[in-house]
């Protein structure tokens, strides 16, 4: 999951990452939150297969340090790493998984692919909505969300948690369509 540490920032849009990591951990009764790869990590399974949940605490922009450390002490593929992150040009709400691509300006993506040494990893992109104008993107990205957010979000949450065992089974079609039809249904 990518965010920025601390209480000022927990409900920031840029945050939602975290908070996305944070459910599927709380969903699947993963083990404690501990201090580990410069960040905080929570162990479980999903769909029988061991999963580590990681909130780097290095800042957004130096995420990579800490998922490559984690990456590279288990010896994992850069395909089996997902970074759950915020994504602007998704409309509010929306969640889209893809494997590689570029980084549309996002810092948490640009320093895991500099840090993993390419784009192999998977994305689930959740979408925050753009604000229309230039200028206001930095507010909206690093801004709280608002009060009218927070049940369609929390709705958001439970389902990218409720499905999260897709994602482990390797399934990314099937996650993001049981996510749909969890939502619209």
């Amino acid at each position: 999951g990518l965010g920025n540490p601390g209480e000022r920032y927990a409900r920031h849009r840029h945050n939602v990452g975290f908070m996305a990591v944070e459910r599927i951990a709380q969903r699947h009764g993963f083990g404690p939150w501990r201090q580990r790869f410069q960040g905080r990590l929570a162990e479980g399974v999903l769909a029988g297969e061991r999963v580590w949940l990681l909130e780097p605490q290095t800042f957004m922009n130096e995420s990579g340090r800490a998922v490559a450390e984690a990456a590279r002490f288990m010896k994992l593929p850069f395909g089996d790493v997902i970074a759950f992150h915020d994504e602007l040009d998704l409309a509010s709400g929306k969640v889209r998984v893809k494997a590689g691509g570029g980084v549309a300006g996002h810092n948490g993506l640009r320093s895991m692919d500099a840090c993993l040494g390419g784009k192999e990893f998977r994305r689930v992109r959740i979408g925050i909505g753009h604000p229309r104008h230039k200028d206001r993107v930095t507010g909206h990205v690093l801004g709280n969300y608002h009060k009218s957010e927070v049940e369609p979000l929390t709705d958001l949450l439970g389902a990218i948690a409720a499905e999260a065992t897709w994602l482990a089974d390797g399934d990314d079609v099937r996650f993001q369509n049981d996510l749909a039809l969890r939502l619209n249904g």
